[in-house]
């Protein structure tokens, strides 16, 4: 049988891509690398905040640690980038064991049922050692202390002088160092910190039309 070389294979046919599927290749990748855009903006984008007093709510049913300083976490309970601010408690909590009591507060509307708002992320944020978790029926905790995006804290010392308010996420529902929760550490174990304030990741406390009401009265 006589020997074979590379030279005697029959050359391989070319084949043309036609121009619809070319078409379709490039419409997908520009759809794939716009809708990756539109998450990593998503992700980067801060929620709204307000403007804040600067001590602890004369009106606020919330009744702080008078021991410690008091940390307050205001929560949407359906918000899946909360689950990144939990966690991110709970580090805090660990680094500042004994200097601070915190209180998360659950958004409850009054028209959802008992229970609505005791979610995965009320679980988690009472396992956590120095938490107090309650609902905020109708968000009322959440106007009283300034917040409009799940995942808003605030730092008082014992003497409820605001000391820090933003967020304690590097971005929304991602974990990692950020300053917010770095300058919260530095407060309660140095009692000093770089920034008393940060940018807020998460969903929306309220609706706009409740917003729009609001800034109507």
């Amino acid at each position: 049988m006589p020997n074979l070389h590379c030279d005697d294979w029959p050359l391989a046919t070319t084949v043309t891509p036609r121009p619809l599927v070319l078409t379709g290749l490039a419409v997908w990748a520009i759809a794939s690398g716009g809708g990756f855009l539109w998450l990593l903006s998503s992700s980067a984008t801060p929620g709204a905040t307000s403007v804040r007093e600067p001590t602890w709510p004369q009106t606020s049913r919330v009744v702080p640690d008078s021991a410690r300083a008091n940390l307050v976490l205001l929560v949407h309970p359906h918000c899946p980038c909360s689950r990144a601010t939990i966690a991110e408690l709970s580090e805090i909590m660990a680094r500042c064991d004994g200097l601070v009591t915190a209180h998360v507060l659950f958004l409850k509307p009054r028209e959802m049922p008992d229970g609505w708002e005791v979610t995965d992320l009320w679980h988690r944020a009472a396992s956590i050692p120095d938490v107090r978790v309650r609902a905020d029926v109708e968000g009322r905790e959440a106007r009283r202390f300034g917040a409009l995006t799940s995942g808003q804290v605030v730092l008082y010392d014992r003497q409820g002088l605001l000391k820090f308010s933003g967020g304690i996420t590097i971005a929304r529902g991602h974990r990692g160092e950020n300053a917010g929760r770095q300058a919260i550490v530095d407060w309660l174990t140095r009692g000093t910190a770089e920034r008393s304030s940060d940018v807020v990741f998460g969903c929306p406390l309220f609706s706009d039309r409740i917003l729009a009401g609001e800034e109507k009265r």
